[in-house]
């Protein structure tokens, strides 16, 4: 008879337990994905870069316009890629604020959600554009910048790279010397990319850029071919957007590979275009926008509420 009270104390003890677990689960304030709301998936943030950035102000105003009950955090590039990294390692949803051409595209499958408003704007092109008198002056200069294009691939492996260098000229020659193909595609007739030179006799080449990563990868790798295949000494000057084109127009500079035109460098391509020449686009479809890895089932901004 004891043995039998024991058992069925026994008894009422594991299913008490079992109650006990099953009501925590029920109960948790992390529920499987399936039953959160998409906001909640997000953890209702937007993960952004920099506070004074044009990209940051497009997210307030898309914040604003699509009624978006979410927190834009403030970093940086850095901070925005760790946060980015940390969640596709999770197998997380994650927001951030993103454009293209940008190396996190080369590492990542991502996509950018579909803004019917049209608050980020329309793709761009990202041009060459050269000072006056430059095809008089030095024509092979002239035409390499002119035959300068590459995808949006191209040029994410060559940021990747820099950025797993942490070396912009390392980085430039080996990429030069791992797409020898394309590179051969823009060299003036002569030349191969596979032959270097250490004979740097032809002239000084100025090239101005703006310090953001796809305008250092574009620049250091043409700085790589302009000096180390085609023997010019290239001077390289980080500088504002608005100097970068002044300093063009003045003939402080010969060439700039990162125009994005026609919105947001459009103001100070307009002030100087009748002293540059603008030898057309090096990249398409450069935008701005939210992205969001591609595992993510929604596609729209408009869906971000749900």
């Amino acid at each position: 008879m004891l043995m039998k009270r024991r058992m069925a104390l026994l008894l009422v003890v594991v299913m008490m337990a079992a109650f006990a677990v099953g009501g925590c689960s029920n109960n948790t304030a992390n529920p499987p994905a399936g039953d959160q709301s998409v906001k909640e998936q997000f953890k209702g943030k937007i993960i952004g870069i920099d506070p004074g950035a044009g990209l940051m102000q497009a997210t307030d105003k898309a914040v604003e316009q699509y009624g978006l009950d979410y927190e834009v955090v403030e970093g940086s590039d850095a901070t925005m890629a760790a946060a980015l990294k940390q969640a596709i390692d999770n197998k997380e949803w994650v927001i951030v604020t993103g454009w293209t051409p940008h190396w996190k595209f080369a590492r990542w499958d991502l996509k950018f959600l579909e803004d019917p408003k049209k608050v980020y704007g329309e793709a761009e092109t990202i041009n060459t554009i050269v000072r006056k008198g430059l095809k008089a002056d030095m024509p092979e200069v002239y035409e390499v910048c002119d035959a300068f294009k590459w995808d949006g691939k191209q040029i994410g492996s060559a940021m990747a790279l820099a950025e797993d260098l942490g070396d912009d000229k390392a980085a430039a020659r080996k990429w030069v010397q791992e797409n020898q193909e394309l590179v051969n595609s823009w060299l003036p007739e002569g030349y191969d990319a596979s032959q270097t030179t250490t004979n740097f006799d032809k002239g000084q080449v100025e090239l101005l850029y703006v310090e953001w990563a796809c305008a250092r990868a574009e620049t250091h790798v043409m700085a790589d071919v302009l000096q180390n295949i085609m023997g010019y000494q290239v001077e390289m000057t980080p500088v504002g957007a608005g100097a970068m084109y002044e300093g063009l127009a003045a003939g402080e500079g010969d060439a700039i590979f990162t125009a994005w035109l026609p919105i947001t460098h459009g103001d100070y391509m307009a002030a100087v275009k009748d002293k540059v020449e603008d030898l057309g686009p090096s990249f398409e479809d450069a935008r701005i926008g939210l992205v969001v890895p591609s595992y993510v089932t929604i596609n729209s901004i408009e869906e971000l509420m749900k």
